[in-house]
């Protein structure tokens, strides 16, 4: 059933999106604790802000009323992926070149599956990432093809 609500809530809210210039990042419905959380994650270059949010809520909140498409109460919450954006295509990815990323892969990549540093090229097809070792600094390729999940990071 959650796949059904995400599935029509990106229906639902890609035209308002578009028509503010804005863009979707990912779309959640998920039960923590006895309440269940729609959660709608925007973004456009330089950030979003509050009357962003709120215009989208207030759209969207809208539409879902008119269609109704959740039997239970929940909670419409609209907002910024943060600065640990997650990278869910390849578009972003390669919007992501030049910027500190986290990758995990499926399976080891010179022997590890977690790397955290700076993404220096994307082909389609490999990201080459810069890590540091102790006091050096290597860069490795990963496959496309082998990337479970990647992030922005933030540097301290």
């Amino acid at each position: 059933m959650a796949s059904n609500v995400v599935e029509l809530t990106k229906t639902l809210v890609l035209p308002i999106l578009e028509e503010k210039a804005l863009e979707l990042v990912d779309v959640e419905f998920k039960k923590e604790g006895r309440k269940w959380y729609l959660r709608v994650y925007i973004d456009k270059p330089g950030g979003v802000d509050i009357e962003d949010c709120s215009a989208v809520s207030e759209s969207l909140s809208a539409k879902l009323d008119e269609v109704d498409p959740i039997d239970q109460a929940y909670f419409l919450e609209v907002s910024s992926p943060g600065a640990e954006r997650p990278l869910k295509n390849e578009e972003d990815i390669r919007r992501a070149v030049g910027k500190f990323i986290y990758v995990t892969t499926y399976e080891p990549v010179e022997g590890q599956k977690a790397f955290e540093g700076r993404l220096i090229q994307f082909d389609g097809e490999n990201l080459t990432i810069e890590i540091k070792v102790k006091h050096t600094t290597k860069t490795v390729d990963i496959p496309y093809a082998k990337v479970a999940k990647a992030r922005l990071a933030v540097v301290f």
